[in-house]
């Protein structure tokens, strides 16, 4: 049932912080009914990942001003009427001599603060806001097809779970919220945008030589099969961004990019990840990435690799164009 206009707003107090919650009675998700508060509960009940998650990273928003059955919104500049304590990180765009002071999370109030302003995803860069042009963050995002079975994407992600082994290298695995995985890596900040993806370029690619059959770099989307898995290693270039861990997804049974453990890779289901399941399994996992800074990757082999591969005649494809404001 839709929302009463009338509704009254709520006030949340989030780690002693007052945040004021319009319209809470409002369906975000039509599969179960769940609303705005909802939602804002939600967040709170996994605030520790969430924010673990976003902490200190220019963070893109995907807001659904009439709950996600609606019009999106991608918002990289934070919306008006922010409280004080909200803080930013600017953001440089040479290319079309612009800037963006971006929402940059400290604190679980920021993100119910998002909540309020019909933030439903939440999109960080893979880069902190004391250097934001130098990646910490190697991001693996194992993207099917449309017409890619799920046993693939497990197949892939068992793959890197071995060649990261290899490499002495921590990966942590999560849902995509959507039908992929991803996994993630924490570098040294010691290289570039162009760098990071070049590196994960060479990593999909040897994905690619053990699994020849099953998964792809092919840069062109026209130029693979349906059910191709691309490893899309575009994920590391400036400016591009994916769900965060504990992230809600835009889509009506409010899935939600769950962090797993390696041996739940064989048999979960992103679906079984949503908001109505997530707030136990936090409550009795905790956050499963909270080791993650200490995991800390040399990338640098990564850059041998790609070194190889371009001097065996192996090209680097352009970079993606930046994502909407």
């Amino acid at each position: 049932m839709a929302a009463s206009r009338g509704t009254p707003a709520v006030e949340l107090e989030i780690e002693g912080l007052p945040v004021r919650l319009s319209n809470p009675d409002r369906v975000y998700f039509s599969e179960r009914g769940e609303t705005k508060l909802d939602l804002a509960r939600y967040y709170e009940s996994v605030g520790p990942g969430i924010v673990n998650a976003l902490r200190e990273r220019p963070c893109m928003l995907h807001r659904f001003p009439k709950g996600v059955d609606g019009p999106k919104v991608h918002q990289k500049r934070l919306p008006a009427g922010a409280p004080p304590w909200v803080e930013t990180v600017r953001l440089h765009f040479p290319r079309y001599g612009l800037h963006a002071d971006e929402l940059c999370v400290t604190k679980l109030a920021d993100v119910i603060w998002a909540v309020q302003m019909s933030t439903v995803e939440f999109h960080p860069w893979n880069s902190r806001r004391a250097d934001t042009e130098s990646p910490d963050e190697w991001r693996i995002d194992l993207d099917p097809m449309p017409e890619c079975p799920f046993d693939r994407v497990r197949r892939a992600a068992e793959v890197t779970h071995e060649v990261l082994g290899e490499l002495g290298a921590v990966g942590w695995p999560k849902t995509s919220g959507g039908s992929g995985l991803h996994v993630y890596v924490r570098i040294e900040p010691r290289w570039g945008f162009k760098d990071v993806r070049r590196g994960a370029l060479a990593f999909a690619r040897e994905v690619e030589r053990r699994l020849p059959d099953d998964v792809t770099t092919t840069w062109w989307r026209k130029d693979r099969s349906p059910s191709d898995l691309f490893v899309d290693y575009n994920q590391n270039a400036r400016d591009h961004t994916i769900a965060a861990a504990y992230s809600v997804r835009g889509n009506p049974r409010g899935t939600v990019s769950a962090p797993l453990r390696w041996d739940e890779v064989a048999d979960a289901l992103p679906d079984d990840f949503t908001i109505a399941t997530m707030p136990a399994r936090f409550a009795e996992l905790g956050d499963l990435h909270a080791g993650i800074d200490d995991a800390i990757f040399d990338f640098a082999p990564l850059l041998e690799w790609a070194e190889r591969d371009e001097r065996d005649g192996r090209d680097t494809p352009p970079e993606p164009e930046p994502e909407p404001s």
